[in-house]
């Protein structure tokens, strides 16, 4: 097989019934007791049966993202796949990244980030806090229209208002975080600034911005109380988009992951940079796959999501 990458999607491509595809596979079954078993609760009747509102709940996204990404990694491996040459994950995706890799177990991973998920939204009250995709703008000049836009509130830290580029997802499209009026003000600035469109996401915390600053400090206690193993597959993680083998580096990243941008533009062409063309979005969803595109027109990403794309992702490693 040729080189190629594995990339785990975060928050937003859940979806009832996303791993039905799979039928009774049995590496699905086990991924899906493994994680019922660890969290004390039936995953696998959460995702089949949904309802969608309860799998839109950001305590329960995250644990059944990661479930499903790493039920597909498992899959592909029994059929035959080979390892990746290195892996990385898009924001909540990280820790299906370090699963694959071997740092943390499914049954570690699961509970874990289910407390990072409610350490998240107790963090900041439902309502209080958002995130907006903007479309057509340059990252720097989004930073520059978040730092404007804060600016009115008043200046120094004292504000209570916020706003953030946080996820740096393609160069045409760039999401921001922090307290509602801030972010609703950016994109007010954004637009008048040239963005084509300014979204806002359904989403219940500003995932990424310094408001979860507090979630990350309790994580950061729960991941010291955490072992994990060294990495069997290079891991590009979000925050510094390094490559980390020490357990404590991996920790100390993805506590400042809780808080700090996901740099994915970056983290694409650190993986470019290893001689890899072909990167595999693993798990439900094709968002990431494509982004691939938009960030590098010389890079192949493809999804992985059900048995006729693993059949796909098999022809073309061939």
């Amino acid at each position: 097989m040729k080189s190629f990458a594995f990339i785990f999607p975060g928050q937003g491509s859940q979806s009832v019934g996303m791993l039905d595809a799979w039928g009774d596979h049995p590496v699905v079954l086990e991924a899906l007791a493994e994680a019922s078993d660890a969290m004390s609760e039936d995953v696998a009747k959460l995702i089949h049966e949904g309802p969608k509102e309860a799998l839109a709940l950001t305590t329960n996204t995250q644990p059944v993202m990661l479930v499903a990404a790493v039920a597909a990694y498992r899959v592909w491996l029994a059929e035959g796949g080979e390892a990746p040459s290195v892996v990385a994950g898009h924001s909540l995706g990280e820790y299906s990244a370090l699963v694959a890799s071997g740092v943390l177990t499914l049954a570690q991973a699961a509970p874990l980030v289910r407390f990072r998920a409610q350490a998240m939204q107790d963090a900041v009250p439902v309502g209080t806090g958002a995130m907006a995709a903007i479309l057509g703008l340059d990252a720097a000049k989004v930073i520059a229209g978040c730092a404007e836009a804060q600016a009115t509130f008043g200046a120094g830290a004292g504000s209570a208002e916020v706003v953030e580029a946080v996820n740096f997802n393609d160069p045409g499209q760039t999401v921001i975080a922090g307290s509602k009026a801030a972010v609703e003000k950016a994109c007010e600035v954004l637009k008048a600034n040239g963005a084509k469109r300014a979204l806002l996401l359904p989403v219940s915390a500003p995932f990424h911005s310094s408001l979860m600053k507090p979630a990350a400090e309790r994580l950061k206690e729960k991941l010291a109380a955490t072992s994990f193993a060294a990495p069997q597959i290079p891991v590009v993680n979000n925050i510094d988009v390094q490559v980390e083998s020490d357990a404590d580096r991996i920790r100390d990243a993805l506590y400042r992951q809780a808080f700090g941008p996901v740099r994915w533009v970056e983290c694409v062409a650190a993986i470019k940079a290893r001689g890899v063309s072909t990167l595999v979005e693993c798990g439900p969803g094709k968002v990431l796959a494509g982004m691939i595109k938009r960030i590098d027109a010389e890079l192949v990403g493809m999804p992985l999501l059900d048995p006729a794309s693993l059949a796909d992702v098999k022809t073309t490693l061939a």
